[in-house]
């Protein structure tokens, strides 16, 4: 029969483990960032994410002027221009490798930045994961461990 502290310590080991393995699920399918920012005058906005081959990029900027400085690997999409209104960027990796946007207001009005980015998942976010699940089994042998046998001043 298990005893009071070992049913809760089975309960919050379950939910360590629970919250860590999905979690875990949605970091490995999910590595689409939706981007929503507005950058106010005379400053930058800049993303610099890994990206494997084929996956799909969108950015799409709105403002008085500004200047757009992209760069994809190999002999990809290469921009490094001014651009007064509005301007729309859609590409498809050519190869694996990092991307570089940066983008400059350079009018006297807030810009609307929207991007669709697909970007490699960074390999310590796995291994977090991992770590909380490990976490909850111990924390479920622990609470096993108090059914067997008693330690003494529990």
């Amino acid at each position: 029969m298990l005893t009071k502290k070992t049913a809760v310590g089975i309960g919050i080991g379950a939910l360590v483990i629970g919250l860590g393995s999905f979690f875990l699920v949605q970091s490995l399918l999910s590595n689409v960032n939706l981007v929503n920012d507005t950058v106010g005058a005379g400053k930058s906005d800049v993303f610099q994410f890994e990206a494997q081959q084929h996956f799909h990029e969108a950015l799409n900027v709105t403002g008085s002027s500004f200047h757009v400085l992209l760069k994809t690997p190999s002999h990809g999409l290469q921009v490094d221009k001014d651009f007064q209104k509005r301007v729309s960027f859609d590409w498809v990796s050519l190869s694996d490798g990092e991307h570089f946007i940066n983008i400059t207001n350079t009018g006297n009005s807030t810009l609307h930045v929207t991007a669709k980015l697909e970007a490699v998942q960074n390999d310590m976010i796995f291994a977090q994961h991992i770590i909380v699940i490990s976490s909850g089994i111990l924390i479920i042998g622990f609470s096993a461990a108090f059914s067997i046998r008693k330690p003494r001043g529990f």
